[in-house]
């Protein structure tokens, strides 16, 4: 007869995080369920937010240069096996921006990284979200020859349609040893989470200004000219709404009618944008306050990326820099994303799970 610990062991999942930042997918998979043993990024500013919220280890090393037998190690024996990440693969991901050139090919090249280590490691279940552009890219298809022996699936995801305040379009692939059952995340059409119900609770601050009780709740100056823009912006509109005088040049242009959304407010009652390394900026996309005479702050781009409100990525009377928080939140896997990741595949664990316990009564 099994016992009950038998039964965990066969259904506990355990992960490690390649590529893990500041631990959005970590995060997400802790509160889902999994046990995420250790994150491996090769960007140092990633250990203190990365350990200060979450119970695994940082491991600062370039992922192109990690061995399976050390990723191996830091599994214990118990419980199923789980290698997840997110391989960055745009010229603006932290691996291109860390000092040294990086041309495109070395970008896909970190996906190749992850099928290697996939293929060294031989984990019970994989899973890899990236942009959904990858698909179209050959490196994806070394990428499915390295999961051999596994059944795969994949998809791109609509992120507000599974409680994310954005409209974030990511292609999440799941394999596993176990089987095809499940492996694919139910998209709800249940009401989408807006941009009030992420934000609207913070507290009111001034451009250039800091909120007292939360340094990371800030939002940067806005020049004169960016102020009267502002001001005559309405939710959800465009440049077009500014009189002819406040239009920047490029506007006046053909080719700036195909940028409706830059310079912009938010909707309250509407997911927001996609968050990039540049949400901070009020003339980089729709990333003005929806009523605030601002741009959102950096704590307010963290929860549109569904990181806690205490989520803490500063060290104590640590000052906050835009350009370098930007690039870490913006470049982050949305926590919700990677929870629904986890609850995906403890339910096809389970499944599988039961189906022996069925075979074996």
């Amino acid at each position: 007869m099994k016992t009950k610990e038998s039964k965990k062991k066969r259904t506990e999942i355990q992960a490690v995080d390649l590529f893990c930042g500041v631990g959005g997918l970590t995060h997400g998979l802790i509160l889902g369920g999994v046990k995420v043993v250790a994150g491996v990024d090769l960007d140092s500013i990633c250990r203190f937010p990365y350990e200060a919220n979450n119970a695994a280890a940082f491991i600062e090393q370039d992922v192109k240069t990690l061995s399976g037998k050390t990723v191996r190690k830091l599994f214990s024996e118990r419980g199923l096996k789980l290698l997840a990440g997110c391989a960055p693969c745009q010229p603006f991901s932290t691996y291109s921006r860390g000092g040294r050139k990086s041309g495109i090919n070395e970008d896909w090249e970190l996906v190749a990284s992850f099928g290697r280590l996939v293929r060294e490691v031989q984990p019970d279940l994989v899973t890899m979200e990236n942009v959904p552009q990858v698909e179209q890219h050959p490196v994806f298809q070394e990428f499915l020859s390295d999961l051999h022996g596994y059944h795969v699936s994949w998809s791109v995801v609509e992120c507000s349609s599974i409680g994310v305040p954005q409209t974030r379009k990511r292609l999440v692939l799941f394999a596993s040893k176990f089987g095809p059952e499940g492996l694919s995340i139910s998209e709800s059409n249940r009401r989408k989470v807006t941009v009030k119900d992420a934000i609207a609770h913070l507290r009111p601050v001034v451009a250039g200004q800091a909120d007292k009780k939360d340094p990371l709740h800030i939002a940067p100056r806005l020049s004169d000219l960016n102020m009267k823009r502002i001001k005559a912006s309405r939710p959800g509109g465009t440049w077009r709404d500014w009189h002819p005088s406040m239009r920047a040049a490029c506007h006046r242009k053909v080719s700036g009618d195909t940028y409706p959304s830059v310079y912009g407010r938010m909707e309250w009652n509407q997911p927001g944008p996609t968050m990039t390394t540049q949400c901070f900026g009020y003339g980089n996309g729709r990333f003005g306050h929806p009523e605030q005479d601002r741009a959102i702050t950096l704590r307010e781009a963290a929860m549109l990326q569904t990181f806690p409100v205490g989520y803490r990525f500063l060290k104590k009377d640590e000052k906050a820099k835009f350009s370098l928080l930007g690039r870490l939140i913006g470049n982050a896997v949305p926590v919700r994303l990677g929870e629904v990741i986890a609850e995906t595949l403890k339910s096809h664990v389970a499944f599988y799970a039961s189906a022996e316990k069925r075979e074996c009564a």
